[in-house]
């Protein structure tokens, strides 16, 4: 199993959630969210939290498709738009080539694709120094 696959295939946390992985490769990834009722947060909107889940689990893919452990050192996100239902995708691609550090922007957007949030996140990568 590649690290990428052993990434996806074990975060519990993202199956819990109810996250799937749509497609990925080095550098990028697509992950999408049904929005249920355990994604509601006590005003009827998507908690900010489980935006934060599928943003950060199509970062974490992105950033170990490069066959290197990766692991994120920050991560910060904008809400823009309120859902209520529907279906949700985070598009994540790196910003940049990345070395022991790697940026990515994730597109987190509703089923008519209006942007529902930004997400960047800061990577480490165990890799080898170029």
């Amino acid at each position: 199993m590649d690290h990428i696959a052993a990434v996806v295939e074990q975060d519990q946390f993202a199956r819990l959630a109810g996250l799937e992985m749509v497609e990925h490769a080095p550098g990028r990834a697509k992950v999408r969210m049904r929005v249920g009722p355990q994604h509601l947060n006590g005003m009827g909107v998507v908690h900010g939290g489980a935006l934060f889940t599928l943003a950060d689990y199509a970062f974490a893919a992105a950033c170990n498709g490069h066959g290197f452990p990766a692991v994120a050192v920050s991560a910060t996100i904008s809400y823009l738009k309120a859902v209520k239902s529907g279906q949700l995708v985070a598009d994540a691609q790196e910003a940049a080539e990345p070395g022991k550090m790697g940026s990515c922007i994730i597109r987190v957007t509703d089923e008519t694709g209006d942007l529902v949030a930004m997400f960047q996140g800061l990577s480490y990568s165990k890799r080898p120094a170029k």
